[in-house]
Formats: C-alpha cells, sequence, structure tokens
C-alpha cells in the first residue's frame, strides 16, 4: 500500500491556532554506534506554498534522492538548520539529553540566521517532548507520532538532517578507513562492528554503547 506524501495540514492548523511560524523538527543517528547525532530544523509559515516534489521521510527515500532533495528543500523553507551533538557527548549525557543539546545547537543556527523563534511553535516528530528539557526558556511544542512522514516541515527537517550527517561521515571514513561508514553511516553494520573487532573503537564512536572498546 503506497504511503501519501507528507501534506502542511497539520501546519496550516498550527499557523490558523496563532502560530507565525512553525519549526518540524526531527533526528537522525539517534541509533548510531558511531558519530553525532543530528537534529533537523525547518522553518515554515503561510508563505511557503508546496514543499519540493518527491520530498518525504529521509528514510523513505534513496541516498542519491536525498541529496537531490536537501537544497531544494533549503530553498523552500523559510530557514533550515542542522544542530549536532557528538558521540562524546552522547556518551557523557546519555542519547536523550543529546538530542535536546544538538536540537538547542540548531536553535542558536536558526536564531543567527533570523528566525523569530519567539513567534514559532515547534513540531517535533515522536511522543516525546526532550526538546524543552535542554531549554533555558521553554517553547510551545507539539509532539507527533509519524510526522516525519505526514507533515512537510518534518520530512524537510529530516532530509537535511541525514544529508548533512552523512557527509560527514562520508568524510569520517576518509580520515579513519576501515569502518565502512561511507555505507553503514555509523550504524552497527556486521563489516562496522568487525571493524572495531580488528581496528579497535575511535574517538568518533560512542564507546558506552560497545560491547568492548579498545
Amino acid at each position: 500500500m503506497a504511503v501519501a506524501d507528507p501534506t502542511l495540514e497539520t501546519e496550516a492548523s498550527m499557523h490558523a491556532a496563532g502560530a507565525r511560524f512553525v519549526i518540524g523538527i526531527d533526528e537522525v543517528g539517534r541509533g548510531a554506534i558511531a558519530g553525532p547525532v543530528a537534529v533537523g530544523l525547518c522553518v515554515v509559515d503561510v508563505t511557503v506554498g508546496a514543499h519540493p516534489a518527491g520530498l518525504r521521510d529521509s528514510k523513505m527515500l534513496s541516498e542519491k534522492r536525498r541529496v537531490e532533495l536537501a537544497p531544494l528543500t533549503a530553498a523552500w523553507a523559510v530557514h533550515t538548520s542542522v544542530g549536532l551533538a557528538s558521540a562524546l557527548e552522547v556518551d557523557q549525557i546519555g542519547i536523550v539529553a543529546a538530542l535536546g543539546l544538538a536540537a538547542k545547537r540548531g536553535l542558536v543556527a536558526l536564531h543567527e540566521a533570523g528566525a523569530d523563534i519567539g513567534a514559532s511553535v515547534v513540531l517535533l516528530d515522536g511522543s516525546h517532548d526532550w526538546l524543552n528539557p535542554a531549554l533555558s526558556s521553554p517553547l510551545r511544542v507539539q509532539t507527533r507520532v509519524k510526522a516525519d512522514r505526514d507533515c512537510s516541515s518534518v520530512a524537510a527537517a529530516s532530509v537535511v538532517a541525514k544529508v548533512h550527517r552523512d557527509s560527514l561521515m562520508i568524510e569520517a571514513d576518509a580520515l579513519r578507513p576501515g569502518y565502512g561508514w561511507a555505507g553503514n553511516k555509523g550504524y552497527g553494520s556486521a563489516e562496522h562492528l568487525a571493524a572495531i573487532t580488528t581496528l579497535g573503537a575511535t574517538d568518533l564512536h560512542r564507546r558506552t554503547w560497545l560491547k568492548t572498546s579498545a
């Protein structure tokens, strides 16, 4: 059964309820054993119009299509940004707090780009608000399960974040060859796990996530 394209229906209802801007937020790299966790943020308002053709949750797109869509998505949105939390930070504070830290950094980047955060409502993928505990001043947050599939702003955030994080892992693969990061992007593939056994863990590995670390 075909999955419907995302729409701006949820965002439109939030605009109608008084939100000048909606910030769609999604994370990528949560389950990886190496590399940062990345949080994508996509700001939309009532003027943005239809999203780029073919936009979907990043998990439903090929790598080639994601790379093609990322600049189109950034041009469509009012603003986009990606915040990161490193593997070391994931180890030190845990994945949920690291998600909040990455999102906070993404919000700072939006603010510096001119986004009006105070006039925005956040549309957060999932059922748990992991964002506000990381902020000194809480934001209006609406969680939605499968927002990355159903809501254009969140699907866009997922694509922007995925392409950004993947590019970092491809660069890291060239600097630390042998782990297959250009292909597995830091996730625990058989090749990746075998390389850790042979070569040991690196500074890009989430060492607390590994059964053994060098």
